[in-house]
């Protein structure tokens, strides 16, 4: 399939410097993050910078023979771009977009998300927290097409930082819609406590990177005290 998987990632996150880089069960944050992708490794593009300190980020996608394309650092827009042209992109091409703060991402998540954009009339796609699903298993599907548009009209610093907003502008948008509301758990990587709930989630998973997505949510049910330890960062936010 004509399927691009793009993660950005980076080694300058100022609430949690080098997060992607920061240990796991013995990995990387990022490197858990593609075990848990590891069926789309083919379809993977890790989006990094070209600021002189993606090396780390560099380096970790040469030894697991992952595709990476080197960017500018603010305008993640021109970067994705960029990656999905490097690689042969076209106007028929399915962009998948994910963040590296994401290493409790499913890839059947991903996976139901694409169908679901394939079988829908809407152009943009997503599986998100609005959508029922815990922050950190965010998927946004579109087409390669509407990336492009979006690289040659978006002008605001919102639009080039984020992404998508332009497109969710400018096409008919869908949700791919959890059966469960699960949306009150925070599973992304954003802060040193996050960091925290994570590394013990993990250890409660027994490090394991192929659990499924019931499993994650049987676990977190069980040891809510992992959910409480973040807790307060999400109200922080809001």
């Amino acid at each position: 399939m004509n399927l691009y998987i793009i993660i950005q990632a980076r080694m300058t996150s100022t609430r949690l410097r080098a997060k992607v880089m920061l240990p796991l069960c013995g990995k990387t944050i990022l490197e858990v993050m593609l075990s848990r992708l590891e069926e789309f490794k083919e379809n993977i593009i890790v989006a990094t910078t070209d600021d002189g300190s993606q090396m780390p980020i560099v380096e970790l996608c040469k030894r697991l023979h992952v595709k990476y394309f080197q960017g500018d650092t603010d305008d993640v827009l021109a970067r994705y771009y960029h990656s999905a042209s490097k690689f042969g992109a076209d106007e028929k091409s399915i962009i998948v977009r994910c963040t590296s703060d994401c290493p409790l991402i499913d890839a059947q998540i991903v996976k139901k998300t694409i169908e679901f954009y394939k079988n829908s009339d809407a152009r943009y796609v997503c599986a998100c927290q609005q959508s029922g699903f815990p922050r950190g298993m965010d998927t946004e599907v579109f087409s390669f097409a509407h990336l492009k548009e979006a690289y040659e009209n978006a002008i605001t610093e919102h639009h080039k930082e984020h992404v998508t907003p332009y497109i969710k502008e400018n096409v008919k948008c869908a949700s791919y819609k959890n059966s469960h509301d699960h949306s009150r758990y925070r599973l992304t990587l954003d802060e040193e406590d996050d960091y925290k709930a994570i590394t013990e989630l993990y250890e409660k998973l027994n490090c394991e990177t192929d659990f499924s997505y019931e499993k994650l949510i049987e676990t977190l049910e069980q040891n809510l005290y992992i959910y409480e330890m973040n807790k307060h960062v999400e109200q922080k936010k809001q």
